[in-house]
């Protein structure tokens, strides 16, 4: 999420916490039944039961995220996430944590271009205190100047470390090269010229603008029953306002491709950074598309990048590629690092297996070892009762509906090898956009087509 790092709190390493993380992820894997609830005031959420645990976990996303931001204040809305948990209501930085630790309750928040995401876990024994606390910090932020002045510190010192580091370079870059002047390219976590201009007042409006029961799309999992829940949904977001003043983030088309920039950096390796257009979570052609993806570099050991540049030539460590989805645009993007002076072969070897896939598409043996890794690998995202609710808010912001999960399989199965091979041309035909960040010998700049 482009978040600056934070130290986890004193109670996640108490020995109390780590049991029960871990009597946590037992169950969860088998706990996918999913129902939805609506609260007496009419918030919905979709619940996973899990009686034999004494845990609940809610994971809930705000439409807006750092798209949200004026361009001369990036980094506002990553700069909220950080301080929300540092007092609310009448409870200041200390007495918030004290409370947090007490009760051994994990309050996170994190944002994306598109959303505001956050999380609550707590014991269930520890209920009422912990969606209180979570209640307030959503509703009655305090943002005292001390926590602010500590925490935006911490967040300009993580940019100017990012300065020199390659990976950051070529990942910014890329995203300001391929939607320029728009809210999509720029940085999620702002930059050392814009984080200062924050103020107090700009801190205090992002809440009041982007928290609001529109578009709230809210996971549960854990010992919890469907009259409870919608208690819980009344208590924490029922005083939100109905609806958000969002301005509205208008489509993005990908530009520069066919353009390659090179960023000079001392650095012992070079860092690439590729990507082109995309296709939209909504598109019929996604599946295909996603199966594609998985072949080309999508984590695998048998992915043709992966062979190509470590197996075959080891010219990279790792190598990998993902499609990306935002509401207003999609891409596929990917990267390695490689030494230097190898950086021009690892780039000639990266491209010519992009265009071969594009061209020729896959084989069936590639079809049916991505299908089988996909539909098998899944589980993982399963696997703990936070990873479930996680996935349950994201295909909620996907509309994928509820049962989603049970037919996730008979989507891929249903892939034909016509329908990856059409789909990656249209995915993988348009060129790429690159950036690398080093001192490569012989690896210029490259202007778009």
């Amino acid at each position: 999420m482009n978040m600056i790092p934070r130290q986890p709190p004193q109670f996640l390493r108490s020995g109390v916490i780590a049991l029960a993380a871990l009597m946590w992820a037992l169950p969860a894997a088998q706990a996918t039944d999913v129902e939805r609830v609506r609260s007496p005031g009419g918030i919905e959420a979709w619940l996973v039961r899990e009686a034999s645990v004494p845990l609940i976990t809610m994971e809930f996303a705000f439409l807006g995220g750092a798209s949200q931001d004026a361009a001369e204040k990036t980094g506002t809305a990553n700069l909220v996430a950080q301080l929300l948990d540092e007092g609310a209501g009448d409870l200041d930085a200390k007495a918030f944590a004290q409370r947090l630790e007490e009760r051994a309750i994990e309050i996170n928040f994190n944002v994306s271009r598109d959303y505001f995401r956050g999380t609550l876990r707590t014991l269930t024994e520890n209920r009422e205190q912990a969606f209180d606390l979570l209640r307030l910090a959503l509703n009655v932020p305090r943002f005292d100047p001390d926590p602010v002045e500590r925490v935006r510190t911490q967040v300009l010192s993580g940019l100017r470390r990012e300065t020199t580091n390659p990976n950051s370079l070529s990942n910014r870059r890329w995203w300001e090269t391929a939607f320029p002047g728009h809210p999509y390219g720029r940085q999620v976590s702002g930059t050392l010229e814009t984080v200062p201009n924050i103020t107090g007042e700009d801190l205090k409006a992002y809440p009041r603008r982007v928290f609001a029961r529109e578009h709230l799309k809210v996971a549960v999992v854990g010992n919890v029953d469907a009259a409870t829940v919608g208690a819980l949904l009344d208590r924490v977001f029922g005083a939100l306002p109905a609806k958000a003043e969002l301005t509205p983030v208008a489509p993005a088309r990908m530009r520069g491709l066919g353009r390659r920039e090179v960023i000079p950096l001392d650095v012992p390796q070079a860092v690439v950074t590729f990507g082109g257009p995309g296709i939209a979570r909504s598109d019929p052609d996604f599946m295909p598309a996603y199966v594609v993806n998985h072949i080309l570099g999508g984590g695998s050991f048998s992915s043709r990048l992966y062979r190509e540049i470590r197996e075959q030539r080891g010219l990279a460590y790792s190598v990998y590629s993902s499609l990306v989805w935002l509401r207003g645009t999609a891409m596929f993007m990917g990267g390695t690092a490689t030494r230097a002076d190898r950086t021009g072969e690892t780039l000639d070897v990266m491209e010519k297996e992009i265009r071969r896939l594009a061209d020729e598409g896959p084989t069936e043996d590639d079809l049916a070892k991505a299908k089988a890794y996909l539909k098998g690998s899944y589980a993982l995202n399963l696997d703990t009762s936070t990873k479930i609710a996680s996935q349950l808010v994201q295909i909620q912001i996907d509309e994928l509906g509820i049962d989603y999960i049970s037919r996730r399989n008979s989507l891929i199965d249903a892939v034909t090898l016509a329908d990856t091979r059409r789909v990656a041309k249209r995915l993988l035909g348009d060129g790429l956009l690159t950036t690398v960040v080093g001192r490569p010998p012989g690896v210029n700049a490259k202007e778009a087509n």
